[in-house]
């Protein structure tokens, strides 16, 4: 039972260590050629295994950037912005959320620019893993402007759904980028730029 037990963990390393593999390789496409849509068979090449051997652990070219976008965000510190969610002050939410948000942006900017470039090129080029994740910002917003409404904490006469799609812009990787590249903004500069206009936009 032991050497069963013993064989099962080092299968389980090793395809972790595939895994990993992989996800490396396609960081490492996108800050080469960030300007060229991502090959699955350099991912495999430069990953060491075989085309079949990507979709086996991913399933398809969408799973694939799926775990690659959720990698990203992990190794960013997106658990901050989680954290931020779950703090019962929906102030605190919007401060700290939108403040995790752009060291997250911050820690990978150039994947970030090159997924983001990609996806609005073409939908398809990244698997839709871009507009799965607006897709979730966006309902995220809705949630905080509501939470915001609910406590009476929003501008008068400013509905939840305008808000929401004042933070919408706000949140956005783009609005990060035109002060972090565009105006050479340290991180922790485009975070109080960003808060104190989400502040200025939503709050009474």
């Amino acid at each position: 039972m032991a050497t069963r037990r013993y064989e099962q963990r080092l299968r389980a390393q090793a395809a972790e260590e595939t895994r990993r593999r992989v996800l490396d390789a396609v960081y490492d496409q996108l800050r080469e050629t960030p300007s060229q849509p991502v090959s699955v068979d350099r991912i495999a090449r430069t990953a060491g295994v075989a085309r079949s051997t990507v979709y086996a652990i991913f399933g398809s070219r969408a799973g694939l950037f799926d775990a690659f976008a959720a990698d990203v965000l992990e190794r960013g510190g997106f658990r901050r912005v989680l954290d931020a969610v779950a703090d019962p002050d929906p102030r605190v939410t919007l401060r700290a959320g939108i403040t995790g948000g752009v060291h997250t942006f911050a820690a990978y900017r150039d994947v970030f620019r090159a997924l983001v470039s990609m996806a609005q090129l073409d939908p398809d080029a990244v698997g839709g893993a871009m507009q799965r994740s607006d897709e979730r910002r966006a309902k995220g917003m809705m949630r905080l402007a509501r939470r915001l409404g609910r406590d009476g904490l929003l501008r008068e006469g400013l509905t939840p759904k305008h808000a929401a799609d004042r933070l919408w812009v706000l949140t956005s990787f783009d609005a990060f980028d035109l002060l972090y590249s565009g105006r050479g903004r340290s991180a922790n500069a485009v975070a109080g730029v960003l808060v104190d206009m989400a502040e200025r936009a939503v709050l009474a």
